[in-house]
């Protein structure tokens, strides 16, 4: 394992977010205040608790996942389409690295920075709510894993992606309205049975329940399959990034 070259990655990737620092915390901040004011304060007025939670504590597992599941996915794909845009990723093929150490340092740049987006809005609702989290060990996994996993699917959508436009589409089309019809702002125990039936073929259902489930001990569906379903699509997305790279499919086409 070449570790000096995954290390060189990850430095150059931190170092663009580094130069934007005050805009990747600020924005964060305010979008999450505003959520608190408009589904908090306007929501929340009308629905006291859910499942035994105030309803402004409830959201916040919703509020993170939304945004490290954006951030992870529009830091990865960046990452890696920009050296195909302006051509450097051939000189990246052709030294001495192999294609797990490129995944290494362009992925783990990218979940890091989603994993500071959610402390900072973890820090930011703290200040409107009251949080107890049960299970941080739970938490701090689920956490990891989303910004992991999403980290390499924004890799994929890099790699795919023919233009800027296309790197934005499937984060504000696909996996926005996902992340708002998987019960990140409500339980889907809320919803009538037959509509319960179809949100749990939503992937992102298992990924708020599980992360909630960690701050309150309560789930929308089991804890076991909630880490099956992040792990399954871990290991889809490996597997995916692996054949990208044997055949060299969107990069040396």
């Amino acid at each position: 394992m070449n570790w000096q070259a995954v290390v060189s990655i990850y430095r150059y990737e931190m170092a663009r977010f580094f130069r934007t620092l005050a805009q990747s915390f600020i924005s964060p901040v305010i979008s999450t205040s505003l959520y608190f004011v408009v589904f908090g304060t306007a929501i929340g007025s009308r629905i006291d608790q859910v499942e035994g939670v105030s309803y402004g504590a409830f959201i916040v597992p919703g509020l993170i996942m939304l945004s490290v599941m954006t951030q992870a996915l529009s830091n990865a794909s960046f990452g890696i389409y920009f050296p195909k845009f302006i051509g450097t990723i051939f000189e990246l093929l052709s030294a001495p690295v192999s294609f797990l150490e490129i995944v290494l340092g362009y992925v783990g740049a990218a979940a890091t920075k989603a994993l500071f987006i959610g402390v900072v809005i973890l820090a930011t609702s703290a200040l409107f709510v009251d949080l107890v989290i049960m299970h941080p060990l739970a938490m701090l996994l689920f956490l990891v894993l989303t910004c992991v996993s999403f980290a390499l699917f924004g890799f994929i959508i890099g790699i795919w992606a023919k233009n800027f436009e296309q790197l934005q589409l499937i984060p504000l089309l696909v996996v926005t309205p996902l992340v708002f019809l998987g019960g990140a702002f409500y339980s889907i125990s809320m919803l009538p049975p037959a509509w319960q039936i179809i949100t749990k073929f939503n992937p992102v259902v298992y990924l708020i329940s599980g992360f909630r489930w960690s701050f309150f001990g309560v789930a929308d569906v089991p804890i076991a399959t909630s880490l099956f379903a992040i792990g399954g699509f871990t290991a889809l997305c490996l597997a995916v990034i692996w054949w990208i790279f044997k055949t060299g499919w969107r990069i040396r086409q």
